[in-house]
């Protein structure tokens, strides 16, 4: 029973590192852009917008063309977290033999 004792601490303490690494990414920014740098989107881990940023010059353009660029920069913006998360968090399972596309549940 000892081994049982001892995955669970293991469990236990493996639950408290990934809440803290994620609560840790949920803050680090990420800027995605589009059109050359024209439109910059910047948002947290928790994909809340911290700013946006449009090239005056973009500003003379048609207004489709800029809220396809916004879209582009967001998207590109989500883009980044999504790696980031997943190569500050593989680090932590490298050790786990989980199946592919396992989700933690914490």
């Amino acid at each position: 029973m000892t081994d049982i004792a001892g995955l669970m601490q293991q469990a236990k303490k493996m639950q408290e590192q990934m809440q803290k690494a994620q609560e840790e990414l949920a803050l680090l920014e990420c800027t995605g852009e589009a059109g050359a740098g024209l439109v910059k989107v910047t948002i947290n881990g928790k994909h809340e917008v911290k700013k946006v940023a449009i090239d005056p010059s973009l500003l003379e353009e048609d207004k489709e063309i800029i809220e396809d660029l916004i879209a582009a920069a967001m998207n590109a913006a989500v883009k980044k977290v999504a790696e980031n998360n997943k190569s500050h968090l593989s680090g932590m399972t490298a050790g786990l033999d989980l199946p592919e596309g396992f989700k933690m549940p914490f």
